[in-house]
């Protein structure tokens, strides 16, 4: 008995090394993976929920499910509901799902980004009221930041007589451009040192 344990303890190790192994491969490479099936697909899940496609994220859970050992299936349905909840935009059931999982759950701000991102974007299994709602919201969304970016260029231009509307509007869109693209910089940069930070 103590020799068979130890026996699926190895094989439990080797497998989580394949695993760590097969994140680094393409998606070309998983899909052709034929001795870690089940784990090809659950990171290739991942990967289509990262793309916030849950229809895809959902087709490869399936496949990871139906190629994976009995003991490994419970595993890959908690990171398949933890996929499905991010990119159906579902922040709440996301929190719930990764603690299930035994990791840390998103931080705050992740998590407002999420919801945001489900009033702005909602899933294509929303309805046409909740898709009708995220178009109003990105355009009022869009009317506040060119207004705060017309403020900013009349303000900076009233000690030399003012702008006119037209070109006021035109330099405050350049503002919200490059305040936004700032943004994305700080953030990708964040994300990269927290990925090269993370334990491997």
């Amino acid at each position: 008995m103590a020799r068979k344990q130890r026996q699926v303890r190895v094989e439990q190790r080797g497998g989580l090394e394949a695993i760590q192994a097969l994140e680094q491969r393409s998606d070309e490479e998983l899909e052709a993976e034929t001795k870690y099936k089940a784990a090809a697909m659950a990171i290739l899940g991942a990967r289509a929920s990262e793309r916030f496609d849950a229809e895809a994220a959902r087709a490869y859970f399936q496949r990871a499910i139906a190629a994976a050992r009995p003991q490994e299936r419970m595993q890959i349905r908690r990171m398949a509901d933890a996929s499905l909840a991010l990119a159906e935009r579902r922040a709440g059931d996301l929190k719930s799902a990764v603690e299930r999982l035994g990791q840390a759950p998103p931080s705050g701000r992740q998590m407002f980004a999420l919801r945001a991102m489900g009033l702005l974007v909602p899933a294509a299994s929303a309805g046409i009221l909740a898709r009708a709602r995220g178009i109003l919201l990105i355009v009022v969304l869009i009317a506040a930041l060119l207004a705060v970016g017309l403020g900013i260029v009349e303000l900076v231009m009233l000690p030399f007589g003012g702008l006119g509307l037209a070109p006021a509007v035109l330099l405050g869109l350049f503002v919200v451009i490059a305040a936004l693209a700032i943004v994305a910089a700080i953030g990708r940069r964040r994300r990269s040192q927290a990925k090269a930070s993370a334990p491997s």
